[in-house]
């Protein structure tokens, strides 16, 4: 398994796609991760430090854990099958629960543990970030583009 941190949210154009950027700690590889336009809220909103005026449900399951004595020890991203990132969450008494990897992330965030990816996952899903400075994803700069994609989204944009 290895360490990543949660390099930001973005809005990818033109497929109107939300990615998560996992960053390798001691690497220079990332992976992209395609999510929900929530979950990508929501990672952001966590990131940027943004509190509700009532808790999201991320925030519930966290509130939950603190208020039963646990915590989100640690969240893993274990399995890439089928182009569908799978995850886990570990908390702080070795309990193991499956997890979407955006939700493992979002409540990463919050809970402000490590999300590790495994090798074999890095492995067939990470890119090489290029030398040159354009090439580096800047957290501050992701976060902003994410809060103009989400104040230009409407209602209807989730109707199916």
């Amino acid at each position: 398994m290895r360490i990543m941190d949660v390099l930001g949210v973005r809005a990818r154009v033109p497929d109107n796609e939300v990615v998560v950027i996992l960053g390798e700690r001691d690497g220079a590889r990332v992976v992209p991760i395609v999510i929900g336009p929530r979950e990508g809220a929501a990672i952001a909103s966590a990131q940027a430090g943004l509190v509700p005026p009532r808790p999201q449900t991320h925030d519930l399951f966290v509130n939950t854990l603190t208020a039963l004595g646990r915590t989100v020890a640690e969240a893993r991203i274990v399995d890439l099958i089928d182009g569908t990132f799978h995850a886990e969450l570990v908390l702080d008494n070795a309990v193991v629960v499956d997890s979407r990897a955006s939700d493992a992330i979002a409540l990463a965030v919050r809970a402000g543990c490590d999300v590790l990816c495994a090798d074999h996952v890095v492995e067939a899903a990470g890119v090489l970030l290029e030398d040159d400075a354009e090439a580096e994803v800047d957290e501050e700069e992701a976060v902003e583009q994410f809060k103009e994609f989400l104040e230009s989204i409407t209602p209807e944009d989730f109707e199916e």
